[in-house]
């Protein structure tokens, strides 16, 4: 059996409303893979529900696989064979057939699917809610999606009919830098990050890798050969989510590259006109992100960078599927010598400075730091800012990353001091200069703090 990793501040928060006389409806939702599912039936294992998985079939096919689900909870086989005619005398039969003690959990995963086919559904779970569920105490709703977009307008939306009703969220993200680290407790801090750079913090990706080889050895063999689990991964989650794909590998190729740019993107991936849709549609779903430079105004909307917010998917279009000709002929480890190593760094280099922005509130706890704070990076014409904490004790801190090796970290912090009167600080905040690197240095210039990549991991344990 797969180990349960982490979600314990998710757990906790689902089962102290389980523990409330209240009914409860908690909607969950994330990206796909990130672990919602398995999240909710841990939280199942001890309590009675029912557990349905909406697919791409009819709505009629839904309930009737809703009530055989629950003939089996319920012990009532004759739910199995009851004909509901629509959702509303298939939800009503099982929770008035609920006859023990405390709640009854009723989950919903896949909601977007089994909303697609039945439109009426959230109107009814709405009229179930008001009417009778809110009141009885013995319901434990749990509407649970991947789609985010459809998430956050058909059930948490001010024009959805659920809106209002919920009574908890969890948005469920994936697991941060540290917690991802202890999937793998036999690497050191640089292969940490290696493999964050590769997988991100989705925990079946993590799953994949193995900690008795090294990174190297796991992206030779659990990314580029062609049998392995996540070879095909980006691919079939756009083909789970989308159509089209073939538009949305152009879009995400682009990306990739280092393409930011909606107009350069459209340009660049061919596809000009339906540019915002594809970009929307990622964004739904998790795979890509808007970033605005951070500073303590508000950045004009045109001043928009679009980045891949998921690093398989990032380093999956940026070398294995332009490569996937010469992959086939050539074997992984011909392709990783050849097509991936000599550009590797510079795309770790890349992933790094998104690490020391993720790090940096651990950071913030180890030195005692109370203020509330926003962090992102800078960028304006001639001046790029790789980490930009903006906090409300009128102190900004600015740094600088470098993943390669360093000569000198006298000439890095001299790099910085030189950008730092190009940062648009209106509010004349004190400037605090970071600069992270990845491996410790003995010395450093006494006017800014220097982290290395054990720093962050220690700080976020």
């Amino acid at each position: 059996m797969t180990e349960f990793v982490g979600r314990t501040r998710e757990l906790e928060a689902l089962q102290k409303a389980w523990q409330q006389r209240a009914s409860a409806f908690f909607p969950i939702y994330g990206r796909r893979r990130v672990g919602k599912s398995e999240l909710i039936l841990r939280f199942l294992r001890d309590k009675p529900g029912i557990y349905f998985v909406g697919s791409k079939a009819p709505g009629d096919r839904h309930r009737r696989q809703l009530l055989q689900e629950a003939a089996g909870c319920l012990q009532e086989p004759l739910l199995a064979d009851y004909a509901a005619r629509d959702w509303r005398a298939a939800l009503t039969a099982v929770v008035d057939r609920w006859k023990g003690p405390g709640k009854l959990a009723i989950v919903l995963d896949e909601f977007q699917w089994t909303a697609e086919a039945s439109p009426d559904l959230p109107s009814v779970l709405q009229e179930l809610w008001d009417r009778d569920w809110s009141k009885s105490g013995k319901v434990f709703l749990i509407l649970c999606g991947s789609f985010l977009g459809f998430m956050e307008r058909e059930v948490l939306g001010k024009k959805s009919p659920l809106y209002g009703r919920r009574t908890g969220q969890i948005l469920l993200q994936p697991f941060g830098y540290a917690e991802a680290a202890k999937f793998h407790p036999r690497w050191s801090a640089v292969d940490h990050a290696r493999a964050r750079f590769l997988c991100g913090g989705i925990p079946l990706y993590l799953r994949c890798l193995d900690d008795s080889l090294s990174v190297e050895h796991n992206l030779q063999d659990r990314i580029l050969d062609e049998f392995s689990v996540l070879f095909r991964e980006p691919e079939f989650l756009l083909r789970e989510e989308l159509r089209e794909v073939e538009s949305y590998h152009a879009v995400l190729t682009t990306v990739a590259a280092g393409t930011s740019s909606a107009v350069e993107i459209a340009r660049e991936s061919g596809v000009d006109r339906s540019v915002a849709y594809y970009l929307d549609q990622l964004a739904s779903l998790g795979y890509v992100e808007r970033r605005y430079p951070l500073t303590d105004r508000p950045a004009p909307r045109r001043n928009v960078r679009f980045v891949l917010s998921d690093p398989l998917l990032r380093f999956w279009f940026r070398f294995v599927f332009p490569t996937l000709s010469f992959l086939r002929h050539a074997g992984p480890v011909r392709t990783l010598r050849e097509k991936i190593r000599p550009e590797l760094d510079s795309f770790f280099g890349v992933a790094f400075e998104r690490l020391c922005r993720e790090a940096l509130p651990a950071l913030y706890r180890s030195e005692g730091v109370n203020a509330s704070y926003q962090i992102g990076d800078y960028w304006a014409p001639g001046v790029q800012i790789d980490v930009v904490g903006l906090r409300d004790d009128n102190v900004t801190d600015l740094g600088e990353c470098k993943w390669g090796a360093v000569r000198s970290v006298a000439a890095v912090a001299q790099e910085l001091k030189d950008r730092l009167p190009l940062y648009d600080n209106r509010r004349n905040a004190t400037i605090s200069p970071r600069i992270f690197l990845r491996n410790p240095v003995r010395s450093a210039p006494s006017w800014c703090r220097v982290h290395s990549l054990e720093d962050l991991y220690r700080a976020g344990r």
